[in-house]
């Protein structure tokens, strides 16, 4: 397929560096609703957040759908210390080391916006020495430093911050002339940027499908409930499009399209993989086929709440997930290939 590189690495540098930690999702959100309209590709909106972009096919009593989540993690702000320091808490199921020293914006109520960076509660080896190597990475062990001269409680409440306020993680977004995307959050808006792109390239071209095809833009996946509700009730394959995770003794490489045989939920439909495959191996598409122990999608989400509906799950392979995370821009391309041929396969 003729992909428009350029174009692709607009969408994933855009979606990437527009901040959508789970529960704040409504700056990611609203770049999807603009984009979608500009397009003129009708959606709708979920009680939750969510969006459900529609392209009429030949068939519309036999449904697809294809998630990806917007939601990301980040953390929120769990109190405020006499000191003036920030206590935080988690969004998302990540390792407390992977945010150690990480810049971060505060969003208050209000939407102001104040930097500040994560620190542990012993972040120098000259004041505290092993004490400071040797402290166990965990919540009540991170702290935010504002970047404001604030030295109480009351300084940082008079900033407007509070109990609750989103935390969002610098996401460090570098695209290397060697075709590495390097950033947080790659879980899952690699696969954000492969759905609009997939949009635009079937509006584009004027691609007639053989069936409607829903493109459902989940906001909770990282917290467990992304798809638990509102898919398309003619919905029959429900494709998850998120990530593989390539590390020691995986299958998965971040230069291909990356296939979930299983994962924490069990096994993906047998059917639905094989017709995967071989799209792959007809149209020469580098792909893996993996399992992932530790591992659930908006997919097994579904199944879990009671959908009868195939479900499958495919992603670029994203190194160090759930850290700063590296995948190369030939799975995106393998993964948002698998996505064209199987939406316009019969």
């Amino acid at each position: 397929m003729n992909i428009e590189t350029d174009k692709l690495k607009q969408l994933l540098t855009d979606i990437l560096t527009t901040p959508s930690p789970t529960g704040s999702t409504y700056k990611a959100i609203n770049y999807i609703k603009s984009y979608l309209e500009e397009l003129k590709v009708s959606y709708v909106e979920t009680n939750k957040g969510g969006l459900i972009a529609t392209i009429e096919g030949e068939n519309n009593s036999y449904q697809r759908t294809i998630s990806a989540h917007v939601d990301t993690l980040g953390a929120m702000v769990k109190n405020i210390k006499p000191n003036g320091k920030i206590g935080i808490c988690q969004l998302g199921g990540y390792m407390f080391e992977s945010i150690e020293c990480e810049n971060c914006i505060i969003e208050t109520l209000n939407g102001k916006n104040y930097s500040g960076t994560i620190y542990t509660t012993k972040p120098s080896v000259h004041i505290h020495g092993n004490d400071a190597r040797e402290l166990k990475r965990s919540q009540e062990n991170m702290e935010l430093i504002l970047d404001e001269k604030v030295f109480s409680k009351e300084d940082v409440q008079k900033l407007g911050i509070n109990i609750g306020d989103f935390i969002f993680l610098d996401p460090r977004t570098k695209i290397t002339e060697s075709g590495y995307v390097k950033s947080r959050h790659l879980d899952d808006k690699a696969s954000v940027a492969v759905m609009l792109y997939a949009i635009y390239h079937f509006v584009k071209n004027n691609v007639k499908l053989p069936f409607t095809t829903n493109f459902y833009f989940t906001i909770y996946e990282e917290v467990g409930h992304g798809a638990a509700s509102s898919i398309p009730e003619n919905t029959q394959e429900f494709l998850s499009i998120d990530m593989g995770a390539p590390g020691e003794g995986q299958n998965s490489s971040e230069y291909d399209v990356c296939i979930c045989a299983k994962d924490s939920s069990g096994p993906y439909d047998l059917e639905f993989n094989k017709k995967l495959l071989s799209l792959c191996n007809e149209n020469n598409i580098g792909y893996k086929i993996d399992i992932y122990p530790y591992y659930g999608s908006d997919a097994s989400c579904a199944l879990r709440a009671g959908w009868d509906i195939k479900t499958a799950l495919i992603g670029t392979g994203v190194y160090a997930s759930h850290s700063y995370e590296r995948t190369h821009m030939d799975g995106i391309i393998n993964t948002l290939n698998l996505t064209l041929l199987y939406c316009q396969s019969k």
